[in-house]
């Protein structure tokens, strides 16, 4: 072992971020073929297993998953040494690289984005949206957006919104065919917009609350999907009632599209948090981004 496999090492990398092979073709610019080979090559000079391959999934051995910890900001900090080394004295050059809640894109990204990239053309920002449970070190990112309860205790966190409330909406056509409900246990003679979990693969539960006393109706109906934005698309197509939080509606009940039904039920939530794993890891291009999200949504930690 006396030369670094570094190619090979930036493919295992690659597929620990992606947990696929084609993926880390993708991300590098090379073929299926030739990745599988580099990962193949690296488990062979360090003579363990880093990649768990089936004919349906990739995983990595504990071997591999405690290479990807250790190696990966590592590796990405010395990509950043290099582009910074070739950059003009006081600019900052890079990538920050986040996982996102898809719903957090129309109140933190969109209004975020094309203001820090004119502020910084040089940091490349790359966005993953998922609403999976995502591990930013194992996988390669640099922070995550994600409401509070999937922030880890350990993660340090900016607060990107205000605390909001998640309420149950109905279209117009809808409510006038079908009725309004007046009690959380109306909701399951409904018919309900499903959110089927990418992390879990199970039927979300709408949570309701009043003074103290909490429920968790197990609503269903015709129509299930994994993404709210689109959900609440069909919701104001009259197909079914629709839970959501309440600024991704708000112009919609604003003009009538939607109404807020179970309004005394409505539950409150902290809202939405940029968090990464420590300010003694943060590169430049984070540091900046983070400045930037803290400027531009008016928020503190």
């Amino acid at each position: 072992m006396n030369t670094l496999p570094y190619p090979q090492l930036q493919a295992f990398l690659a597929v620990a971020r992606s947990r696929s092979f084609s993926g880390a073709a993708r991300d590098l610019g090379v073929s299926r073929s030739a990745v599988s080979q580099s990962v193949r090559q690296l488990e062979e000079h360090l003579r363990v297993v880093l990649v768990a391959r089936t004919t349906r999934s990739v995983s990595l051995t504990e071997a591999g998953r405690r290479l990807a910890e250790s190696a990966g900001p590592a590796v990405e900090q010395t990509r950043a040494a290099l582009a910074e080394v070739s950059a003009k004295p006081g600019e900052v050059v890079g990538r920050v690289r986040i996982t996102v809640a898809r719903a957090a894109f129309p109140f933190v990204l969109k209004p975020v984005l094309p203001r820090f990239r004119a502020r910084h053309p040089n940091i490349e920002v790359e966005c993953i949206f998922s609403d999976q449970r995502v591990d930013i070190v194992a996988q390669g990112f640099d922070a995550g957006i994600r409401m509070s309860e999937y922030v880890e205790r350990d993660m340090v966190s900016v607060r990107l919104t205000e605390p909001f409330r998640f309420i149950i909406v109905g279209a117009p056509s809808y409510l006038d065919t079908h009725g309004t409900p007046q009690r959380p246990e109306d909701l399951l003679h409904h018919e309900c917009l499903t959110f089927r979990s990418d992390t879990t693969g199970s039927l979300y539960a709408w949570e309701l609350e009043r003074g103290r006393k909490t429920w968790r109706i197990p609503v269903r109906g015709g129509v299930v999907a994994n993404d709210g934005l689109i959900l609440m698309e069909w919701a104001e197509q009259g197909l079914g009632l629709g839970y959501a939080f309440e600024p991704l509606v708000a112009e919609q009940l604003r003009t009538g599209r939607l109404r807020h039904v179970l309004q005394p039920y409505s539950a409150a939530v902290p809202g939405f948090f940029l968090y990464y794993p420590s300010r003694a890891q943060r590169s430049a291009p984070l540091r900046l981004f983070v400045e930037a999200v803290r400027e531009f949504t008016g928020q503190r930690t």
